[in-house]
């Protein structure tokens, strides 16, 4: 260990941030980057669950490590905010950023979302309530099951949709779905102050959401549970949580469709 590494060493974690705020110093960076490394794997391991095989984790990996270098650049430690919620956020964007431009979904899947998304968002607006499973089956004129079969193939796809961006006015005031979820026991305030209006819409469009799909949100997005470990909170299958978790975001997207096509 160079002299350089031992002073750094001795240094807390808030020193080193505000050092490497005030100087840059690389040596500083390459700490932090060995330190947060596994947050990559961590992030791209939870993006890749129900993801088509033709991604690969590696790929991930390396999508979400351009995230990581941008978030270390850009943390300020005077917002009290964890880098590790703030990185979290920046690794995700990116890996997604990277997924649409390379365009990954099929044709047909992105096609069939787009039909049952319109089917969800007429019959909500019609009905002032949550469409039922029988209800969009029938408007689409396919069976319960046949419906069922088509969110498991494009729920991949949903987890990209709940990180699509959503413009509050100009390009750096920006929000994704994602980053409104919040513990349904404590809607922070300070969470909704900026950009207030798109995320007062958003939050409220979550609240409406079912109940099992909205647990199923904050459970994955807010408290990190795996679908796996959703299931058993739940006491159901794996799949069926990603049946839920794929309605409650065709039901947002849904919802929220007008509105975006309004603030762009």
């Amino acid at each position: 260990m160079s002299m350089a590494e031992q002073v750094l060493a001795n240094k807390t974690e808030d020193e080193l941030w505000r050092l490497y705020r005030d100087s840059k110093n690389p040596d500083i960076r390459e700490m932090l980057v060995k330190q947060y490394a596994p947050l990559v794997k961590y992030v791209a391991g939870k993006v890749a669950v129900g993801m088509p095989h033709n991604v690969e984790f590696d790929d991930l990996v390396g999508y979400g490590v351009f995230g990581l270098f941008d978030a270390i650049e850009k943390f300020d430690p005077d917002k009290h905010v964890k880098f590790k919620t703030y990185a979290v956020t920046r690794i995700r964007g990116a890996i997604f950023d990277e997924l649409r431009s390379i365009d990954w979904v099929p044709r047909s899947v992105r096609q069939k979302t787009r039909e049952i998304e319109e089917a969800v968002r007429r019959l909500e607006a019609s009905l002032g309530r949550p469409a039922t499973d029988e209800e969009i089956a029938r408007d689409l004129g396919i069976t319960v099951r046949d419906l069922e079969k088509l969110m498991m193939k494009i729920s991949g796809t949903s987890i990209l949709s709940l990180n699509d961006v959503w413009y509050t006015g100009d390009d750096n005031d920006k929000v994704s779905i994602a980053d409104s979820i919040e513990s349904p026991h404590s809607l922070n305030p300070d969470v909704i102050v900026e950009k207030e209006e798109i995320k007062r819409v958003i939050v409220q469009s979550i609240q409406e959401l079912p109940e099992k799909e909205k647990t199923v949100l904050v459970l994955y997005y807010y408290e990190d549970l795996t679908l796996k470990e959703i299931g058993q909170v739940l006491e159901v299958t794996e799949s069926r949580v990603s049946q839920l978790h794929t309605k409650a975001i065709l039901r947002l997207r849904g919802k929220l469709t007008n509105i975006k096509k309004g603030i762009m």
